[in-house]
């Protein structure tokens, strides 16, 4: 995984922008098709969202191999052979990393849209609101704190991971667990999930970063201060989530443990994927 070009001069991890942000056109069976991986915790958030709502004949998806090369993330037994063709066939220019979540146009063969961020929320407002994930009464309280948990945490954990300075990882690693304590605190007072009785956008931009921590992010970006396991209401939390299966059926160990160990090897040269952690996620 080359990531030069997002490494700032003090050693910061700036992620890349995404290249293609048009908005979803309405629903339309066999028309979208869905690039995603089971590693990837951008794209678990469609698929959590894309099972939630009940869009599976809506929305087609076809699932990368968790183990990408310098082509990128491969297609198994498909056509095309890698999703940088789409890319290509979209932009010839392109020149960035391809990523998932990405969403393909098979009308206009091209990708409508890469931007994680707003693939959901276009989901959630446009193609159906049963059940009503970003209500509208609680969109500013739901945005201010999604941009809270982005920058704390779903994005920081790669800040630190990433990082080519001492600096730069120390104070990744501040906000991830300053943001975490906070989040253990809301959850503490008793609400199931973080806006009451119901899961909203925020749960679902939460919760693949939890999934991930304690197998990868903890040992692998060097987010060791405490494990997800020593938050006792964000672990009661994340096992809640992970018991309904939008949730639980998208989390896929094995494929996030072997991504990340075996493709990021500027951090594990060997490749080895560790054994464990041994935790029990059933409530």
């Amino acid at each position: 995984m080359k990531l030069e070009r997002e490494t700032t001069g003090d050693g910061r991890f700036a992620r890349q922008p995404n290249r293609f942000t048009d908005r979803l056109g309405p629903p339309e069976p066999g028309r979208y098709r869905l690039y995603a991986s089971y590693a990837c915790p951008w794209a678990q958030r469609v698929l959590i969202v894309r099972r939630l709502l009940g869009l599976e004949d809506l929305l087609d998806v076809t699932i990368v191999d968790p183990i990408r090369d310098e082509k990128g993330w491969r297609v198994p037994g498909g056509d095309p052979e890698y999703l940088s063709e789409l890319y290509l066939a979209t932009d010839p220019d392109y020149t960035g990393r391809y990523t998932v979540p990405a969403v393909w146009d098979t009308v206009e063969r091209r990708i409508v849209t890469n931007d994680f961020p707003r693939i959901t929320l276009d989901l959630e407002t446009t193609w159906s609101t049963t059940p009503d994930l970003y209500p509208e009464r609680l969109r500013p309280d739901i945005d201010a704190l999604n941009d809270r948990i982005y920058h704390g945490l779903n994005n920081a954990v790669y800040e630190a991971g990433f990082a080519r300075s001492q600096d730069a990882y120390e104070e990744a690693v501040a906000r991830v667990f300053t943001t975490l304590d906070e989040l253990e605190e809301r959850l503490a007072k008793g609400s199931p999930y973080l806006f009451g009785d119901a899961p909203t956008e925020s749960d679902v931009r939460l919760y693949p970063t939890l999934a991930r921590f304690d197998a990868v992010y903890h040992a692998h970006f060097k987010c060791s201060v405490r494990r997800l396991v020593d938050y006792p209401a964000l672990w009661s939390y994340a096992r809640r989530l992970y018991a309904v299966p939008a949730f639980g059926e998208t989390t896929d160990f094995d494929h996030i443990k072997r991504h990340y160990y075996m493709t990021q090897t500027n951090i594990n040269p060997s490749r080895i994927v560790p054994v464990g952690p041994a935790i029990d996620w059933s409530l």
